[in-house]
């Protein structure tokens, strides 16, 4: 996770705010600034990429509607 969390900031332009509440964590997030990414691991990570959002477009519409008629 902290070769992506360093993908994000340094390559894409994204802060990523990771939430830890285990202080080992905490530390391993605070080192992605501790190694660079060669070219075989941003070429991995680009593999990632599929081209399709996790989470729903707040954009369309429909979905929109569909969120705020929900009865939590």
């Amino acid at each position: 996770m902290v070769a992506l969390t360093r993908f994000a900031a340094n390559h894409r332009g994204i802060v990523a705010i990771p939430k830890s509440v285990r202080q080992e964590r905490m530390v391993e997030n605070f080192a992605i600034l501790d190694f660079q990414l060669d070219d075989e691991d941003l070429a991995r990570i680009a593999t990632l990429d599929r081209k399709a959002s996790s989470f729903f477009d707040h954009r369309d519409p429909a979905k929109v509607k569909w969120l705020g008629t929900r009865k939590l």
